[in-house]
């Protein structure tokens, strides 16, 4: 050993570097060195010791079999979740059925009244009374205004005392021509004045007549001031009052609607008119809805119209209801229903069945396990059925569960009445089956 004194070293510390290599003869013990580097020192020495403690890894030997347990205790956990991916899908199917399907056709239809009138007046007068009340059903001939009588009772009056005056210069005229006669016959007088005679009576005649027409024309007149309802219905509402001036064929009175019975008009598309025709010619009934739950009517197809609207190409047609219970309002709108024809023995399935994408319309049908895509066509579909081509009755069509499918994948039918697991998720009663393996494979690291 070297016992030589370095020069700026105090003797203490000589000591004790003497004493540490009589022990440890190998430790090379370095010069002293000030606070600041020991401190780096120190911590850079303490890293790797801190490093190791954090990640939780021991060196001991025991550790190796606890991971080395629990890996494969961990795969299994994995695999199990992941096991219905690569199996069969689950699916639910139905069986095509063959029978007759009827085609009706659906229109938006709105109530029209086949009978409107606009009570008018056709004398220039006053209103002088209202008999009836806003709203109220009338009958037709019943009186529903009164207007100022006076007026006409005194044109009434002063034609019938012109036809009383015509008819004396008439009676006159008659006797005037008799006594003419008579005194033709004794040669007293000429024949001229026979002649002028008789002219006279033909022209006061004549008078006469003109008088009388004069008279019905006042009465006429007279009869205007008594409105009556022109058609049975329900009145609307009233326009004028009591002392209303009024003037001829200007001021509406009243509208009165006939509502029993009462039309819906719709329109139908050019490519069903033969059919609706056929429908016209057989008497064919026509069903209407109302919305929200209003009710259901049953009534006849009465019009088509003879010519296709160029800007919508449909037809206008007009079905006839029975409406005594008021039910039906004009201007409401309702859906029409009618069956113009029917598919004899036609295969059907649900409409929800069939997939449309870019390989066109298909369904998948079950045979032997597997999911076979079978292209169809779509010939008509009403009410959530359809008819189609392509498929034979009888055969098990996918109807839940084909989004997942492809051709030729395995699949596995499932009870329609339990389609989702426990908790309201398709194969959730799976899933605690894999959740023993994950829980098994924990325990086993932590020894």
């Amino acid at each position: 050993m070297i016992n030589s004194r370095q020069p700026g070293i105090s003797s203490k510390m000589q000591a004790k570097r003497m004493r540490l290599r009589r022990f440890h003869p190998f430790t090379v013990v370095a010069p002293p060195m000030n606070l600041y580097r020991a401190k780096v020192v120190l911590a850079c020495s303490a890293l790797p010791l801190l490093m190791l403690g954090c990640s939780g890894k021991t060196e001991s030997s025991p550790a190796t079999p606890a991971s080395g347990t629990a890996s494969p205790t961990a795969t299994p956990a994995s695999g199990a979740a992941s096991a219905p991916a690569g199996g069969p899908a689950s699916v639910t199917t139905v069986k095509a059925q063959k029978k007759d399907l009827n085609v009706t056709l659906k229109a938006t239809g709105t109530v029209v009244p086949l009978n409107v009138v606009d009570v008018r007046t056709q004398v220039n007068s006053i209103i002088k009374a209202v008999h009836f009340k806003e709203g109220q059903f009338v009958k037709a001939g019943q009186l529903l205004f009164t207007l100022d009588t006076r007026p006409d009772e005194a044109n009434v009056a002063k034609a019938a005392a012109q036809l009383a005056k015509d008819n004396v210069a008439l009676a006159d005229a008659k006797r005037q021509y008799e006594r003419a006669k008579q005194l033709f016959a004794q040669n007293f007088i000429s024949q001229g004045s026979v002649d002028t005679a008789q002219a006279l009576v033909d022209g006061v005649n004549a008078t006469v007549v003109a008088d009388q027409a004069a008279l019905e024309a006042a009465k006429v007149s007279l009869s205007y001031t008594r409105i009556v309802a022109p058609a049975s219905g329900r009145a609307g509402a009233v326009n004028v009052f009591v002392g209303s001036a009024v003037q001829i064929n200007v001021t509406t009175l009243v509208t009165i609607t006939q509502m029993d019975p009462i039309g819906i008009q719709f329109s139908i598309p050019q490519r069903n008119l033969s059919d609706a025709l056929a429908a016209l010619q057989e008497g064919a009934s026509v069903k209407a809805l109302l919305a929200d739950g209003g009710g259901s009517f049953k009534g006849k197809l009465q019009f088509v119209d003879s010519a296709v609207d160029a800007s919508s190409g449909a037809v206008k047609a007009k079905a006839v209801f029975p409406n005594k219970d008021n039910k039906l309002w004009p201007g409401a709108f309702a859906e029409v229903q009618q069956t113009v024809s029917s598919i004899p023995d036609a295969v059907v399935i649900p409409l929800a069945s069939i997939v449309q994408g870019a390989r066109g319309t298909i369904v998948y049908v079950v045979e032997d396990g597997k999911a076979v895509l079978k292209p169809i066509k779509l010939v008509y579909s009403e009410a959530g059925e359809a008819a189609v081509t392509g498929v034979k009755p009888g055969d098990s069509v996918v109807l839940d569960g084909k989004q997942n499918l492809r051709p030729n994948v395995p699949v596995v039918e499932r009870n329609k009445d339990n389609k989702e697991g426990k908790d309201g998720k398709p194969g959730a009663d799976k899933a605690p089956d894999a959740k023993p393996a994950a829980s098994d494979a924990a325990p086993a690291a932590k020894p």
